[in-house]
């Protein structure tokens, strides 16, 4: 195997500025946020082996004779509306490949990940080309990393059977019918870096299949063990194939190694000790919620929103890669060295931090017949919660005990390898005996004992785990309270003073809701039920009287249920419902929503997020539609508008006339009187006599003839 070379020199070491494209997608947030906060030269120092020197790793570094050793992390982003992430110095866009690569011969290492987008391996390959291109004028040297994946070794075989492949078998490695520009890439690069090595050193990091934090390609595992709604986590074909992975920090950490060592070898594989075949860590994943795994035609997995066929091509993949050189060269603290199997109930914890899904744990108490079942149930939808009613649990419970009783429970029908159930099947049947038995005593009631076990058995679930529940009215006394939720003390903790008292943190409600009515309140609301809802109920005034009274002795101002919350410092928070005065306690809904804040959990599912495009669409189109309707309705009333004024001017304008007319008429009767009285009897006998003599000229002997006999003349 090859020495490495560190190319570091000792004294005083400076910043460096490191190049991440697509410092936005999965993979870039986790390497960029790793590589900033690390120290130039960390991973030099001799390997921490105690586990307290490894928690104490960055107060190490920081104790390290540098100054500025940091690293500056910039780069660009696949979303260009998204904000710079906070570990990046800068986020960089460019309008021309020229731009880009003036600004990456300021960086002192260039990382370009070609795992989760191929769409980004043709600007890979410009860019490491005009790097080679551009050595002359470097300040000083630089470093190309591909972060490439084990995909171009996917048609790979080994030369013996059982013996894995490692780095030294890269130059006869196959890619997958779909990597074959991925494999060209590296090909290249590789090519690149073996001219100037001083000035220009490449490397091709070939990473396995990336998991942790939020989860990227085995997210989709995650998410149906966590939903929990299918009976069993989907395994796409047989799972017997190995697939190579490696943690995101892990995988980071090799990349700082690479960096700060600058090794001779210039092809390296990134992958853990593990070789866990596809249905193991699968099956490790479901252990998140149902425990159980289905086994599903590979064809079936392309019917999912949330893979793609990159996801299914890594996860078919079957591979036994040995990673050598980075556990024989490189300073690594391992966060999963071993594997997703090993590690899982880390990853569960880490996968829900990094999702912020955590569980919402709610108690909604109080007297009968004030709202906690309207409450519970509008809640449950809110916020996705199980929703806890004794009867519900017991009902469960003694249906789950007949089941496992009658038939044993066999978790994978192809695998070769069954558990033994014969004892529980025992158990089961057993304690469905002690059920029936203790039911047939009390008239078809339970003791407690069974009932606080059924309870805490259903809480502890992993649904109820993973989701949040909320318990409706249970539990009804202190007794019942600190049977269900308080554990055993240590003998030498009970030696102090003053403590709380210890309870089950996994179990025990966050927020309790404390309804409270006065009894009248509460008669006035039972005599208001309809008919419908009060029959076969313990609504009837009789039975509620009881059980309103058997509530209020129960729970005496000296020993009520929520003491005990009190005492463990989860003070409830009362609620008063008769202020509203509400039927759907729509008041005490945001009152309590108000106080528990939104929901931790996944938002909504395709199917749902389907429904709620569909009824936005619909609402869309019907408002469209009411628009369309009403601006043909104003236009119609616009143009009968139109119509009745034109009708209306018209009928004014021959008001207007008639008016002139008359006007007309009436100021011409003076004149008519006048003429026929002076003119017309001169001009009669003018005419006369014209036309007695006839004269030449007709015009001009009726003038001469007017103006003679004109009588104001005369």
């Amino acid at each position: 195997m090859a020495e490495e070379d560190t190319g570091v020199s000792p004294g005083k070491i400076h910043s460096k500025r490191i190049f991440l494209n697509r410092m936005d997608s999965f993979i870039g947030r986790h390497i960029g946020k790793y590589l900033s906060n690390c120290m130039v030269g960390a991973s030099l120092e001799a390997p921490v082996e105690d586990e307290e020197q490894i928690e104490e790793e960055s107060d190490s570094v920081k104790s390290l004779p540098v100054t500025k050793g940091t690293y500056q992390v910039v780069g660009t982003l696949g979303n260009p509306d998204a904000q710079k992430p906070d570990f990046a110095f800068e986020a960089f866009s460019f309008s021309s490949r020229d731009q880009l690569l003036e600004y990456l011969l300021d960086c002192d290492i260039i990382i370009y990940n070609i795992t989760e987008t191929p769409e980004q391996i043709d600007e890979a390959s410009w860019t490491v080309s005009a790097l080679h291109s551009e050595i002359g004028n470097f300040e000083g040297s630089k470093i190309f990393i591909l972060l490439s994946t084990i995909m171009t070794w996917g048609q790979t075989k080994s030369t013996e059977p059982d013996d894995p492949l490692t780095e030294d078998d890269y130059r006869r490695r196959k890619a997958h019918p779909n990597f074959k520009d991925h494999l060209s890439l590296e090909k290249l690069v590789v090519k690149l870096g073996k001219t100037k090595r001083r000035k220009f050193t490449t490397y091709v990091v070939a990473s396995g299949l990336v998991y942790g934090m939020e989860e990227n390609t085995f997210h989709f595992f995650f998410k149906e063990a966590w939903l929990g709604s299918n009976p069993a986590v989907p395994c796409f074909g047989a799972g017997k194939n190995v697939v190579p992975t490696i943690h995101v920090k892990d995988l980071a950490a090799v990349l700082q190694n690479v960096i700060e060592r600058k090794p001779k070898m210039n092809y390296i594989l990134a992958v853990d000790d593990s070789k866990h075949k596809l249905k193991e860590i699968v099956k490790s994943i479901s252990k998140l919620g149902p425990g159980k795994i289905q086994h599903l035609p590979e064809e079936d997995a392309l019917l999912s929103h949330d893979l793609t066929q990159s996801d299914l091509d890594h996860l078919m993949v079957n591979l036994t890669l040995e990673a050598f050189f980075i556990k024989e060269n490189f300073n690594i603290h391992w966060v999963a060295e071993n594997g997703i199997v090993e590690n899982i109930q880390n990853l569960i914890k880490e996968y829900k931090q990094s999702r912020t899904l955590l569980p919402l744990k709610i108690a909604i108490l109080g007297p009968p017949v004030v709202g906690k079942t309207s409450v519970a149930e509008r809640l449950a939808k809110i916020y996705k919660l199980h929703h806890i009613k004794i009867k519900d649990v017991i009902e469960e419970a003694i249906a789950n005990l007949e089941l496992k009783s009658t038939q044993p429970e066999i978790e994978e029908t192809e695998e070769t390898e069954e558990e033994d159930d014969d004892t529980g099947i025992k158990d089961a049947q057993d304690l469905l005996d002690q059920v029936r038995e203790n039911m047939e005593q009390n008239g078809g009631r339970l003791d407690d004992g069974f009932v606080l076990k059924f309870v805490r058995d259903k809480l502890s679930s992993m649904p109820c785990q993973n989701q949040g529940f909320i318990l409706d009215g249970f539990p009804k006394t202190y007794l019942q309270t600190k049977e269900l939720f308080s554990v055993e003390e240590d003998e030498e903790e009970e030696s102090t003073l003053y403590k709380s008292p210890q309870f089950d943190k996994l179990i025990t409600p966050e927020y309790i809701f404390s309804l409270e009515a006065s009894n009248e309140f509460l008669k006035n609301r039972v005599l208001n039920l309809p008919e419908s809802l009060v029959v076969g109920t313990h609504y009837t005034q009789d039975k509620f009287m009881r059980h309103l009274a058997r509530y209020r002795d129960q729970n005496t101002e000296d020993e009520t249920l929520l003491n005990y919350f009190d005492e463990i410092e989860i003070h409830p928070v009362h609620i008063d419902v008769s202020q509203g005065n509400d039927a759907e306690n729509t008041p005490v809904i945001e009152e309590i929503i108000k106080i528990v804040g939104s929901a931790k959990n996944y938002g909504p599912t395709h199917e749902e997020l389907k429904e709620l495009q569909r009824r936005q669409a619909d609402e869309r189109l019907a408002r469209e539609a009411a628009e369309v309707a009403e601006r043909e309705r104003r236009e119609a009333d616009e143009a009968a508008q139109k119509i009745a004024r034109w009708e209306e001017w018209n009928r004014r304008l021959e008001e207007v006339k008639r008016q002139e007319q008359e006007f007309l008429e009436a100021h011409s009767v003076p004149l008519r009187n006048y003429l026929m009285q002076n003119v017309m009897p001169t001009l009669t006998k003018g005419l006369i006599e014209c036309c007695k003599i006839r004269p030449n000229d007709p015009v001009d002997f009726l003038a001469e003839y007017l103006f003679k006999h004109n009588p104001q003349i005369e």
